[in-house]
C-alpha cells in the first residue's frame, strides 16, 4: 500500500512538473517572443532593438541566475544606462514567472 502511495505522488508530481513547463511555454510565447524570439536567441526586431540575449548560448544561461530572470519578469529590466528595456510582467503570478523561467532554461545548447 506504501508503494502504490509513493507511486501515486511521484506520477502527481511528474504531471505538475510538465504542466508547468507547458504553462511556461504558452506563457513565453504570449508574453515574451515578440523580444526574445520563439527559439529564445533574440533576433526579433524588438529583440535588435533593445539588445534581448542570446538564451541559447550557455554562457548567456550560466550568468543569469533563476532569480535574476524571474526578479527581470516580476519588476521589469533596465539597461546599464537606466532606461527600461522590459516591462514588469502584468497578470503573472510567482509561479506563472518561475515556469516561464524554467521554459527560458529548455533553449541553452549544450
Amino acid at each position: 500500500m506504501k508503494k502504490l502511495v509513493l507511486l501515486t505522488a511521484i506520477f502527481g508530481l511528474a504531471g505538475a512538473l510538465s504542466a508547468s513547463a507547458a504553462d511556461g511555454k504558452e506563457i513565453y510565447t504570449k508574453s515574451c517572443a515578440r523580444c526574445h524570439g520563439a527559439d529564445g536567441k533574440g533576433q526579433t526586431a524588438m529583440g535588435k532593438k533593445f539588445g534581448a540575449k542570446d538564451y541559447t548560448d550557455p554562457k548567456v544561461q550560466e550568468a543569469l541566475t533563476d532569480e535574476a530572470a524571474f526578479k527581470a519578469v516580476k519588476e521589469g529590466y533596465k539597461d546599464k544606462e537606466g532606461r527600461q528595456v522590459m516591462k514588469p510582467s502584468e497578470g503573472l503570478s510567482d509561479d506563472d514567472i518561475k515556469a516561464v523561467v524554467a521554459y527560458m532554461r529548455t533553449f541553452k545548447k549544450k
